[in-house]
């Protein structure tokens, strides 16, 4: 009998059935006469450095091999339990399309690269259960997965085999189709690159059907090596992966839940409530609409909140210009009787579209600028700001600890903050703020912001997150660079106007009646400190920042204090996770509602350098508090 002929399909963040080009291609493979292959193994792995894996030790006496997989700057944990139980619910939902196309999905955890190595080695001295033919993968822009692309490579072809490195097809205009042949053609500006792929309508590929039949997994399949288990079950899995989790992840004084209070992203991971959650927002209108309700900040539908899934890869950006043009066109019965059906393109699904293309534009910023992605300077190479930094800053420090667990004295930041820690989630509008807030009126090292939101969010994007922080602390490809600053009080004015959004996260602020007091407590007047018991609370009483903006005694528009420097607008935003917290977005903001100027507390800042904070320094920060 001839021993099978394997190929390992190894899966990172392409964690879908249908629209994927391998999957789609090994399924057509099936139906030749001749088949390079008689067996497919179909892989992901929980790769150390970006996901804590202690949690899948045999026993709790053995250790792991693996450094902690926390991140540079601040020693937080890369991938935090919102973001790990979404991402095992992601790869259970693929593993049950696998099986129920007759294959399935081996899940293992470790370095990658040397996971392939063992597996092909594995093979090769049992030769009679098997030979590893080939390895696949789909290809990367960070830094961290081309070195695994690397690793993986020369692994295979360390040993002879097939290594094929397949184009990432997630994206609105696909990369055969960008109208440049080199990164460094990419434009600086978004609006240059968009005028280049326009119209949209038109820019996406068509999407691959749903793959039929796929080969079997081999009989033999090695198991994972020790000191490292496999868990048999999804609940396992999230148990695994949150396990070495501190506690409320090392804050002396971590939000609590308030009284009333829903998480705005109770979705779960996977491709199959990937699809559910476009289907009901083109049948409730909400794609319609989304030009519109965008800005929002309370509620399930205000925007897509299709991020998440984009970032796994669970969908496809090409999927739901699918969606939307079978709703414009009227091709389907979906959406049929809502506003725009059959009526082609609308504000709200131009604005999807829109919002889509920037999620390209960020990753292809990504494949351009490399390393100083993650460099404070940023892509401008911006060395004119001196930014704090909590390991040479012992205020800094205090700071730092008080923006984590939303305790500024700034309503929208505190909202936003606690809603982050909480939930997992944010919006758009919010993350700007939160972003600008850190950068601008703080002054601190944007990465401690950017590193925080890859801990907790969601939908954490590594080109979105990195790239609008950037954006929003003025190193980035924003053209108005420095000059860009929201002012979090007047921004709460036009966007949370009764204060519902802050009150619902902040619950100590729900006493008071007037919006600014609750955009900053420390106005409130001593008498009503007492009614409401906000007498002596720190963060009333000494705020981080003292923001100058008022409601004009007639009721009308905010108006600035006296102050000097730029002009800010509600443009490009910040600190965006997979899209900047409006699902198919990439952070951009609708309404102008910036901050026109500097108050008079705030002054310009001089020259920058560089710094770390490492775990141990973190530690430090923590316990200064």
């Amino acid at each position: 009998m001839t021993a099978p002929r394997i190929l390992i399909y190894l899966l990172r963040r392409d964690l879908r059935f249908a629209d994927n080009p391998i999957l789609h291609d090994i399924s057509r493979s099936c139906q030749l006469s001749h088949q390079p292959y008689t067996h497919l193994l179909p892989l992901y792995i929980f790769a150390a450095p970006q996901v804590e894996i202690s949690g899948f030790l045999i026993s709790e006496s053995e250790r792991s091999p693996y450094p902690e997989a926390r991140s540079t700057t601040s020693g937080f944990w890369r991938c935090g339990p919102h973001r790990a139980k979404f991402l095992a619910e992601s790869v259970w939902d693929l593993r049950k399309s696998l099986e129920t196309a007759g294959s399935g999905l081996e899940i293992r955890t470790g370095l990658v690269g040397q996971i392939v190595k063992e597996l092909i080695d594995t093979y090769t001295d049992n030769a009679k259960h098997g030979e590893v033919v080939g390895v696949w993968m789909t290809s990367e822009e960070g830094v961290e997965e081309q070195r695994e692309e690397r690793d993986v490579r020369k692994a295979v072809e360390a040993a002879g085999k097939d290594f094929k490195l397949w184009t990432d097809e997630k994206y609105y205009v696909d990369d055969r189709d960008v109208p440049f042949k080199t990164p460094r053609e990419l434009p600086d500006v978004f609006t240059s690159y968009r005028k280049q792929v326009e119209p949209l309508r038109n820019a996406p590929r068509r999407t691959l059907p749903v793959p039929g039949k796929l080969p079997p997994l081999p009989g033999f399949v090695p198991g994972q090596k020790a000191p490292f288990k496999t868990p048999n079950t999804l609940e396992e899995t999230i148990a695994c992966l949150t396990k070495p989790l501190e506690k409320d992840l090392g804050l002396p004084n971590p939000p609590k839940w308030p009284s009333d209070a829903t998480s705005a992203h109770p979705f779960l991971g996977g491709e199959t409530a990937g699809h559910e959650r476009i289907k009901h927002l083109v049948e409730t209108g909400n794609m319609t609409t989304y030009k519109d309700t965008r800005n929002g900040m309370l509620g399930l539908d205000f925007s897509t909140k299709l991020s998440a899934w984009l970032a796994l890869g669970c969908i496809t950006a090409r999927q739901v210009h699918q969606y939307l043009l079978d709703f414009e066109d009227g091709n389907t019965d979906l959406g049929k009787g809502v506003q725009g059906y059959g009526k082609g393109e609308n504000r709200g699904t131009a604005a999807v579209r829109f919002e889509l293309l920037w999620r390209d534009y960020m990753r292809l910023c990504t494949r351009k600028f490399g390393h100083r992605l993650f460099r404070v300077e940023g892509f401008r190479n911006d060395n004119s700001t001196a930014w704090k930094y909590p390991d040479k800053d012992k205020d800094a420090q205090k700071k730092i600890m008080r923006f984590l667990e939303g305790t500024t004295g700034t309503g929208l930041i505190d909202a936003s903050q606690r809603e982050l820690f909480l939930t997992g989630y944010t919006s758009n509008r919010a993350r700007q703020n939160v972003a600008s807030f850190l950068a601008k009126h703080l002054g601190i090292d944007w990465r401690i912001g950017a590193e925080w939101y890859e801990c907790l969010l969601i939908d954490y994007d590594l080109s979105n997150n990195w790239g609008n922080w950037q954006y929003t602390a003025g190193v980035g490809n924003d053209p108005r660079g420095e000059a860009r600053v929201f002012n979090p009080v007047k921004q709460a004015f036009d966007y949370d106007p009764e204060g519902a959004y802050v009150k619902n996260w902040v619950e100590e602020l729900r006493g008071l009646d007037d919006p600014q007091y609750v955009f900053q407590a420390w106005r409130t007047p001593v008498e009503a400190r007492k009614e409401v018991k906000l007498e002596g609370v720190q963060w009333v009483e000494d705020p981080l920042k003292k923001i100058e903006f008022r409601i004009s005694n007639h009721g009308g528009r905010g108006r600035k204090a006296p102050g000097k420097g730029g002009k800010a607008g509600g443009s490009r935003g910040g600190g965006g996770g997979g899209g900047g917290g409006r699902g198919s977005s990439g952070s951009r903001g609708g309404r102008g509602g910036g901050y026109n100027g500097r108050g008079k507390a705030e002054k310009t800042r001089g020259q920058g350098r560089m710094g770390t904070m490492d775990k141990a320094i973190w530690n430090g920060a923590i316990s200064a508090q």
